[in-house]
């Protein structure tokens, strides 16, 4: 019987152990998967703004609690099967459950009513374009963790073309029938910022309820089935008009189910594979695809630096996913 060479006299002869290149064999193939994941994510968040459009009359708070807090009481459910067996790692984790569970309580206020405040264009650059940033700094702070250039260059050309995309929904708007008063946009500005910490704060708690142990759908279930709960107050205080008619609930029912339920149990199975940093910068690619759905379904106009802007939101995912992007972070 032949025995295996030891790790010792491998890196001697210049050959690596078997059950190291192992490990480097998967790590890209887990990254791509990762990164794939969390685009897709966003192809479906990035659906929301014209599904939104259907039903005018519902407010953004209405709007950011059927998402969310039914689409997180329904990750909760589905989930139970993988949330009983591991109550005791979260109850040990309990601090960052109810961090995530509050920002994802947080966020969709936040967001929806920045937009509604300062605009779609402006709430929308603001709250997901300063994220990545957001996330980084959370990771840097608290975990340690170290950025490399490639995530750099990724986040400048990904928040690059996000600002491109604001600037052309200003340009293609008729800014005078939309524009609210200046305290109205700083408002507006103030909750962007706000929905983008919250943001990265519920990603960052996720990610690390999955790298203690926790399965992706326990994590996920877990965070947003509290951020349902939270949200259930909200929804019953503001949701009147999803009933006021089928489209109206038509559409209440597609946020929850399609965007909010099945887009985060996406990017939870891929935060198993990348960092917060790498999937809030690749979800860039959502205001790319709300951009693009404006022209085509809504009939909205994109001026040409709106192209330029979703051309530099795909040279940042490019960066970030060039040979599986688990350099990228």
């Amino acid at each position: 019987m032949r025995e295996g060479t030891s790790p010792v006299v491998a890196a001697a002869a210049g050959t690596r152990p078997a059950d190291e290149d192992r490990r480097q064999s998967h790590t890209r193939p887990s990254a791509a998967a990762g990164s794939l994941c969390v685009l897709a994510a966003s192809v479906l968040w990035g659906t929301t703004g014209t599904a939104a459009t259907f039903a005018p009359a519902v407010g953004p708070l209405a709007i950011g609690a059927v998402a969310m807090g039914l689409g997180g009481l329904l990750q909760a459910l589905t989930a139970t099967a993988h949330i009983a067996p591991e109550r005791r790692a979260l109850r040990g984790s309990g601090g960052t459950v109810a961090l995530g569970a509050l920002a994802v309580a947080v966020y969709p206020l936040a967001f929806y009513t920045s937009m509604r405040l300062a605009g779609v264009a402006v709430g929308t650059v603001v709250s997901l374009g300063t994220a990545p940033l957001a996330s980084a700094l959370i990771e840097r702070v608290v975990d340690g963790g170290s950025l490399t250039r490639r995530w750099k260059l990724g986040a400048a050309l990904g928040v690059l073309g996000t600002v491109l995309l604001c600037a052309a929904e200003t340009m293609g708007a008729e800014s005078a029938a939309r524009a609210g008063s200046a305290a109205e946009t700083v408002l507006g500005v103030c909750l962007g910022l706000l929905a983008a910490t919250t943001y990265a704060l519920y990603s960052w708690a996720a990610h690390r309820l999955i790298t203690r142990g926790v399965s992706s759908r326990a994590a996920m279930g877990t965070v947003f089935g509290l951020g349902g709960v939270l949200l259930l107050p909200v929804l019953l205080a503001t949701g009147a008009p999803l009933l006021a008619s089928w489209t109206n609930a038509a559409v209440g029912a597609y946020m929850a189910l399609i965007p909010m339920f099945t887009g985060y149990v996406l990017f939870g199975w891929g935060l198993t594979h990348v960092p917060p940093s790498t999937a809030t910068t690749l979800t860039l690619l959502e205001p790319a695809v709300a951009a693009v759905l404006a022209v085509l379904i809504v009939g909205e106009h994109l001026p040409w630096v709106g192209w330029l802007g979703v051309g530099s939101v795909g040279a940042c995912l490019t960066v970030l996913t060039w040979r599986g992007g688990a350099e990228a972070a």
